[in-house]
This record gives structure tokens, C-alpha cells and sequence, in this order.
């Protein structure tokens, strides 16, 4: 075995995109996000597998929800590729190409209502214990 492949074997599997999405959600519901919404957009886009959609009540809010999406992610192994937003953005994103996540505010979810573009993509149960793992 190379040292390549010696360092990959030991290193642990990443989580799979629907675990990811699922925990994300579950890290915005902790700190009282609203309407969250996890969408599996695997068929209608091909570079991504879920968008995970939430609503926070002040910019505040938002930095604290994706600061814990960030956290709780992290302890996963996995970090975003980019994010998006900064200051006074009424509009999140963390993206982690497989999924990604839009933390929006009251006004903004509504201004661009993804729900309504993509609402052909299914819903994914992301509160039940088994979610996580169900396909």
C-alpha cells in the first residue's frame, strides 16, 4: 500500500449529501429558524443533490444559523466550498456542491421564493430520526 493510500484508508468516509442536508436542517431548527425545507434537486439539477431552505427573523439570526450549519457540518468533516453573504445580506448561502444551503430572510424568501422554482423537486423528511440514512 502507497502513503496515499495508507493515509486515505485511515481517513474517515465523508457523509453522504442527504446526511449533510439533514443535519444542516437540524442545526438551523436549533437556533429557531423558520420553514425549513429540504429539497432533493437531484433530477431537475445535476450539480447538486439538496437545497436546504430556512428563514431567519434578522440578520442576526442568519449569522447565528449558518455560524451553527457551519459547526455542526464541520464536526462532520465536511466544509462549505463558498459562502455567500456578508453584513446586511438578506440572502445566505453555504454551498457544499452537494448541497446547499440558503439561509433567507423574511422579505428575501419571499422576494425570491425558491420553493415555487423548484417545486417540482421533492421534499425530504429531515425531522424524523431515520432521515438522515432513508433514501
Amino acid at each position: 500500500m502507497t502513503e496515499s493510500e495508507t493515509v486515505a484508508a485511515r481517513r474517515p468516509a465523508e457523509p453522504d449529501s442527504r446526511a449533510v442536508a439533514v443535519a444542516a436542517a437540524r442545526a438551523a431548527s436549533d437556533k429557531q429558524a423558520s420553514r425549513i425545507v429540504v429539497l432533493d434537486v437531484r433530477e431537475p439539477i445535476v450539480i447538486t443533490d439538496y437545497f436546504v431552505i430556512c428563514t431567519a427573523s434578522s440578520t442576526r439570526q442568519i449569522r447565528t444559523v449558518i455560524d451553527e450549519i457551519e459547526r455542526v457540518t464541520r464536526e462532520m468533516g465536511v466544509k462549505p466550498f463558498r459562502r455567500e453573504g456578508e453584513g446586511e445580506a438578506g440572502w445566505w448561502l453555504l454551498d457544499y456542491f452537494d448541497v446547499v444551503v440558503h439561509v433567507f430572510s423574511e422579505e428575501d424568501r419571499e422576494y425570491y421564493d425558491l420553493e415555487r422554482l423548484w417545486r417540482d423537486a421533492p421534499d425530504v423528511d429531515w425531522e424524523t430520526p431515520e432521515a438522515a440514512s432513508s433514501g
